[in-house]
């Protein structure tokens, strides 16, 4: 496969929205998700050469080539000439700011397995609590009903949502798996995800806990 795919010249690699979903809405590791989470963690910054792309793949070349391929052509990450602009470096103090930004309503937030939330925007204190605390309920929801949901329902997106009668989510629960860590992203409304400061946030968290 190496000799009829090769690498354009050395591009900055960018995860789309789409992506950066993908990349974290499962525990489960495949090849496409090992590369994305790389790419997450420091696309940013290097632009993708040839040994870079044969490390972040395992020493397997051929499979890398393949792996970026598919991504490719599924609109998950695409070349830039220029890299992003840096990030800072403090993640609390960037997490209000951009949660706001993935709701239509200004408000979600971040929570852990724990039932512990990380950071809010537009919930009071007390509200946050509970709803980070129902998040951690989801999250050992899905562990237990995984295999339901999945091989019986064929139903891969684990995330939940509580919704008014026209279908419309009014809290929608994501489940996000970042390295060894587990997060609920909350949102209040209608989830902004398709958007850049979702990107944002999971390359913030990838390069903390991935």
């Amino acid at each position: 496969m190496s000799d009829t795919l090769s690498l354009k010249d050395a591009l900055y690699p960018i995860a789309s929205p789409a992506g950066a979903y993908y990349a974290v809405s499962s525990p489960e590791q495949d090849a496409a998700r090992i590369l994305l989470t790389q790419i997450l963690r420091l696309g940013h910054s290097v632009p993708l050469t040839t040994a870079l792309l044969e490390e972040w793949s395992g020493h397997d070349l051929d499979k890398g080539l393949e792996t970026l391929y598919r991504l490719q052509r599924l609109d998950f990450v695409h070349g830039t000439e220029q890299p992003r602009p840096p990030l800072a470096l403090n993640l609390e103090t960037q997490l209000p700011s951009l949660l706001a930004r993935l709701s239509d309503s200004g408000r979600a937030l971040l929570a852990d397995d724990n039932g512990l939330y990380y950071a809010t925007a537009g919930f009071h204190h007390e509200s946050a609590e509970e709803i980070a605390a129902l998040a951690g309920d989801i999250i050992s929801l899905n562990r237990r009903h995984a295999l339901l949901l999945k091989n019986n329902l064929n139903i891969s997106n684990l995330a939940w949502s509580v919704s008014n009668p026209a279908g419309q989510s009014e809290l929608g629960f994501y489940p996000l798996h970042v390295g060894q860590q587990s997060f609920v992203l909350v949102i209040g409304g209608s989830p902004r995800l398709q958007d850049e400061h979702f990107v944002t946030l999971i390359e913030l968290l990838s390069r903390r806990y991935a």
